[in-house]
């Protein structure tokens, strides 16, 4: 069994982060480690992660992209889950979440959708069938993998170390876990599990305004990425590396050299 760390970035919502960490509290599976992230709060982010007895890092660097990869950073476990303040996971969240990251082998990201709560009906339909669809949807035809959901998603510790140098953490306009998903390499997957679900605030969608500035962070964090390298070639070199490591390919099922 692995050690489980659970990185939560958090900014002025000490609210949200304070029924997260009860939500961890009622976990089936203890967290081995809870990392909060303080990305300069105002707010009594620093008294609620003293009351609940957990580790809490700062971090000046404003965004979410910063945030998390300060506590991925921080982090001293093996598997490293990733929740939103926001996030309210239901009790067999890391039970589950362990199993799944053992089943799939050490280079696999874990994550699922999320249940909204809060807004009207309207806000939470709109949330669940078209924002987090059409992300899926759109980012599995870019990238040629599943996207990985930030509020609601587990890495291995090795994967990050790979991962870490490629992320885009100096600016505020990154999506963290779009960017995450973009340094995917050819010989790591993104298993969605649709069943797997954490509650999720419906508030980033209330209002126009928070819908367009999330969409506006999307199109940075594009920018961004296919800077990196674009769609096209991603799909590319993802493609020829299944090709050559599937049975019969160039490298042999296994992955090793093939035999002559």
């Amino acid at each position: 069994m692995a050690t489980i760390s659970v990185v939560i970035p958090a900014r002025n919502d000490g609210a949200f982060l304070e029924q997260c960490l009860a939500a961890l509290a009622r976990q089936t599976r203890t967290p081995d480690e809870i990392v909060v992230v303080d990305n300069d709060s105002t707010d009594d982010t620093a008294a609620i992660c003293e009351a609940a007895g957990v580790r809490r890092v700062a971090e000046s660097l404003p965004g979410v992209a910063a945030a998390t990869a300060c506590g991925f950073d921080a982090a001293g476990c093996e598997l490293l889950a990733r929740l939103d303040a926001d996030s309210v996971p239901p009790p067999d969240w890391l039970e589950r979440i362990e199993a799944l990251v053992e089943a799939s082998g050490p280079l696999t990201v874990v994550t699922g959708p999320g249940n909204f709560y809060g807004g009207n009906g309207l806000t939470r339909w709109i949330a669940e069938h078209l924002y987090i669809a059409g992300y899926r949807w759109s980012m599995n035809l870019l990238m040629g993998h599943p996207p990985i959901f930030g509020s609601n998603f587990a890495l291995p510790a090795a994967m990050w170390k790979r991962m870490r140098e490629g992320v885009h953490r100096s600016s505020s306009r990154i999506h963290d876990d779009l960017d995450l998903s973009w340094q995917v390499a050819p010989d790591m997957n993104v298993l969605w599990v649709d069943s797997l679900r954490v509650g999720v605030s419906a508030r980033p969608l209330e209002s126009w305004s928070g819908l367009g500035r999330r969409l506006s962070m999307a199109w940075t964090t594009f920018a961004t990425d296919f800077r990196q390298q674009g769609p096209l070639t991603r799909r590319r070199l993802r493609r020829e590396w299944q090709e050559g490591h599937r049975p019969g390919g160039a490298y042999g099922p296994a992955g090793g050299a093939a035999s002559a």
